[in-house]
């Protein structure tokens, strides 16, 4: 009696089965790891550019200073997150690549502020509205300024060279245990071999 209930239970579930597997197939794509739905946009991913590249020299200095203490800032519990799992060591990297970059943008935004106000303090000097001291204490902080903007590219260069060289790192380790491609690390040395032709 039970082989008899069996048989019919068995041929139900069978075919419901094959409908919903029939079913399903349309709504997936060719790919096995894309998503039907667009995630949102993080605000990691937009673009720090101004909207209008019209700003005073003095707004876009101060707006670097804001962006470099944010880097800061981000940067300084990033080694604790990585510790205790919140983080990976490369977003620990790229934070404090971050900030080496934030400084380099801000040394320069400085430097040509400076240079704006020694070309403005020049004809005022002709003029007689400031005197020449005043004059070559500008003059005296463009050169400060030039040294600092000099340190500050150094300091990027090394900075992201060895940020290349570790990502190359990575991704042989990463291809040695299967889970890069090769086309990983080619696009890894590519970008290591051209910070190096950069810097020479």
């Amino acid at each position: 009696m039970i082989r008899v209930v069996a048989l019919p239970v068995t041929l139900l579930t069978t075919a419901m089965i094959t409908l919903a597997a029939d079913q399903s197939p349309g709504n997936k794509s060719e790919e096995p790891d894309a998503f039907d739905i667009e995630p949102p946009i993080l605000k990691q991913n937009l673009s720090n550019e101004p909207l209008s590249a019209t700003t005073a020299p003095g707004d876009d200095v101060a707006r670097l200073e804001k962006q470099l203490e944010r880097a800061k800032r981000n940067a300084a519990g990033a080694e604790h997150l990585f510790k205790i799992g919140v983080l990976a060591k490369v977003e620990v990297e790229q934070r404090l690549l971050k900030v080496v970059r934030c400084e380099f943008d801000l040394a320069n935004a400085q430097l040509a502020r400076a240079k704006e106000e020694v070309v403005a303090q020049e004809p005022q000097v002709a003029a007689g509205e400031i005197t020449k001291d005043e004059l070559e204490a500008a003059k005296t902080a463009v050169v400060q300024l030039t040294e600092a903007a000099q340190v500050a590219a150094a300091k990027r260069e090394s900075a992201e060279l060895e940020a290349a060289e570790a990502n190359l790192r990575r991704q042989q380790k990463l291809l040695h245990l299967g889970s890069a491609q090769k086309s990983d690390v080619t696009r890894a040395e590519e970008k290591l071999a051209e910070l190096k032709a950069q810097k020479n």
